[in-house]
């Protein structure tokens, strides 16, 4: 069956738009799939424009549309440009009703509902600006919308893949936040993520908190007193799991190759697990939301501000979440 992929296009000021029209050009990709894009045709012909890109979207579907349509499901609250590329407020507002919407059409009963979500880059300092306080992000928001469901943050690539423990989170808090349990969890759902991408059961590695995973205590106990049960909580379940292991070492054994020894790490808090992934696996890694009961995909860049409407953006990223949200769809 060919499924529906619902698509928030992200901030309409950042490279949002490019990267989705450039992944979306490729027709090969688009027949794989019926596309909605909850957005705004606007920044996508901007974008198409500049990029030398020929439109290849509708903006009203055709009955019994098939496979390889694109329809762009324009939100009628949200007003015309133009957009600046930088933090604000009405760009802020209009990548969460974009968001909103892609979730609503996850939601619907019947044959046409979204078998998974794509997002786009958002500011969360525009989020912010637009009111909502609650949540920091897109996987904060997802796992409420879906009913508070345990969930991770999860980036796969081809060289390397990672789960969070504490994603959005002050360093200061990120000791605080950890408990067994919860890294318990987060090794289940990143096991279950991965045999389902590999269709076999991983092997994963768990990094130590603080420096040479607490030196036997010497430089912190939370290695030790809480990160270390929970791994022994699911090895009893019997999931392959080791550490914790100092992260400044771990990464090397977990990259794809001959040497590869672990399949999965799972780190403790968002830059301990992304400084090495953006730096090995830049432009071919996406950002999963696991735990969900929709597949939700995400480049792992933000709006990039800095390059938005110059045809710099490489679309590698979003073309990669968009095969990833249809191999999970």
């Amino acid at each position: 069956m060919i499924p529906t992929i619902a698509i928030s296009m992200g901030d309409p000021g950042g490279i949002g738009p490019e990267v989705l029209v450039k992944a979306l050009s490729d027709a090969a990709l688009r027949s794989r799939a019926r596309w909605v894009v909850q957005g705004l045709e606007g920044p996508l012909a901007l974008a198409a424009e500049t990029a030398g890109v020929a439109p290849f979207w509708v903006q009203q579907a055709p009955e019994n549309a098939g496979p390889g349509m694109v329809l762009v499901d324009h939100e009628p609250d949200v007003g015309p440009g133009p957009w600046p590329a930088s933090d604000n407020a009405r760009a802020g507002a209009a990548s969460l009703r974009f968001l909103e919407a892609a979730i609503a059409h996850a939601q619907r009963a019947g044959p046409d509902r979204a078998r998974a979500i794509v997002t786009g880059p958002i500011s969360k300092a525009s989020w912010a600006l637009a009111g909502e306080g609650r949540f920091h992000g897109h996987t904060e928001l997802l796992a409420h919308r879906f009913g508070d469901a345990s969930h991770a943050m999860m980036f796969a690539s081809p060289v390397l893949n990672v789960i969070l423990v504490t994603a959005h989170a002050p360093l200061a808090n990120v000791t605080g936040l950890l408990t067994t349990p919860h890294i318990a969890r987060t090794i289940r759902l990143g096991h279950e993520a991965m045999r389902t991408l590999m269709g076999s059961a991983p092997r994963i590695a768990v990094c130590g908190v603080n420096p040479h995973a607490g030196e036997a205590g010497l430089l912190g106990d939370e290695d030790a007193r809480v990160i270390s049960p929970a791994i022994e909580r699911a090895r009893h379940d019997g999931l392959d799991v080791s550490g914790p292991f100092p992260a400044d070492t771990l990464f090397l054994r977990a990259l794809a190759g001959p040497a590869r020894r672990f399949d999965l790490v799972v780190a403790m808090y968002h830059d301990q697990g992304l400084i090495p992934l953006k730096l090995l696996a830049r432009d071919t890694a996406v950002n999963m939301t696991v735990g969900l009961p929709v597949p939700r995909t995400s480049p792992d860049h933000g709006t990039a501000f800095d390059i938005a409407g110059r045809n710099q953006a490489d679309p590698g990223s979003m073309r990669a979440a968009c095969e990833m949200a249809l191999r999970l769809a």
